[in-house]
């Protein structure tokens, strides 16, 4: 028979764990409700930057931005962005398993990794992967600069002709319950010529066409990885919010089972007690 004061100790540790899963259900909203405005406010931006540059792909060609050079695939690099921590359900994982899944599928072709958040780090570095950035401890205090840091990174080694490809592995937001891992090529820049859209449109550019791509190029490779980076940590938060949820949900179940149980064993115990008071008794007649 199960022993009441093991029993009640269970009880007291599960509802202390219960308490601590609430409180960061509720950080973790806090924070996805913030981090999914900016993520919001985000998505348009970078939608009408790569339009704007879209329409003038004639003239990125003759101007032959090294963005956007493509070249025969011996090296590519993936930007693998996780968070810092766990208890988000299956956040990181899936990242990772993915990630990995793509680096098995290519042949004979060298792989660098840039790892964004300590738990890509970890996963890649136990490997021996060539990890060229790690990147992690920042996302409480994420801002635009922080992208363009690991921006600049990236478009250097793309720059110096290190690597060949780069793609970015991420969590995009869908809703609260929903998060999807996506693969994204960032460099080499690619756009898509719209002849309806340039035949429609009669636009005016001051300064030069030149001069307008040569600046819009670089920031939208920044864009996009600021736009990767809030989707992530708005998945994140979302993640961990509803398996802080489950979690809780779980501990309910818990403490319903450990008090029957606990019931039970009184139950046994002062029914022992009374049959040990009555043999006494009948043993004090006799």
């Amino acid at each position: 028979m199960a022993n009441l004061k093991d029993i009640r100790d269970q009880i007291k540790s599960v509802k202390s764990i219960q308490k601590v899963t609430k409180a960061m259900k509720m950080v973790a909203a806090a924070k996805m409700r913030r981090a999914q405005d900016n993520m919001e406010k985000a998505r348009p931006y970078a939608s009408k930057l790569f339009e704007i540059i879209n329409n003038l792909k004639s003239d990125i060609i003759s101007l032959d931005l090294p963005l956007t050079e493509t070249r025969e695939l011996k090296r590519i690099a993936f930007v693998v962005i996780t968070s810092d921590k766990g208890l988000a359900g299956s956040f990181n994982s899936s990242v990772l398993k993915k990630a990995q899944q793509e680096i098995d599928a290519l042949d004979k072709i060298d792989v660098d990794v840039f790892c964004i958040g300590k738990k890509s780090s970890d996963f890649f570095k136990s490997r021996n992967y060539n990890v060229l950035l790690n990147e992690s401890e920042f996302w409480n205090h994420l801002d635009f600069s922080t992208a363009t840091t690991i921006s600049k990174n990236i478009t250097d080694h793309f720059l110096n002709k290190k690597v060949d490809q780069i793609r970015v592995i991420f969590n995009e937001f869908v809703n609260v319950a929903t998060q999807r891992v996506l693969v994204k090529k960032l460099l080499p820049l690619e756009f898509k010529e719209d002849p309806e859209l340039l035949e429609n449109t009669d636009l005016l550019y001051e300064p030069s066409k030149e001069e307008i791509i040569d600046h819009l190029a670089p920031k939208h490779v920044k864009v996009q990885v600021w736009r990767f980076l809030l989707e992530s940590f708005a998945s994140e938060q979302a993640a961990r919010m509803v398996a802080m949820e489950n979690a809780t949900s779980n501990s309910e179940e818990m403490i319903k089972d450990l008090t029957l149980k606990f019931n039970k064993a009184r139950q046994a115990a002062i029914t022992t007690e009374m049959l040990e008071i009555v043999g006494g008794a009948e043993a004090l007649k006799g």
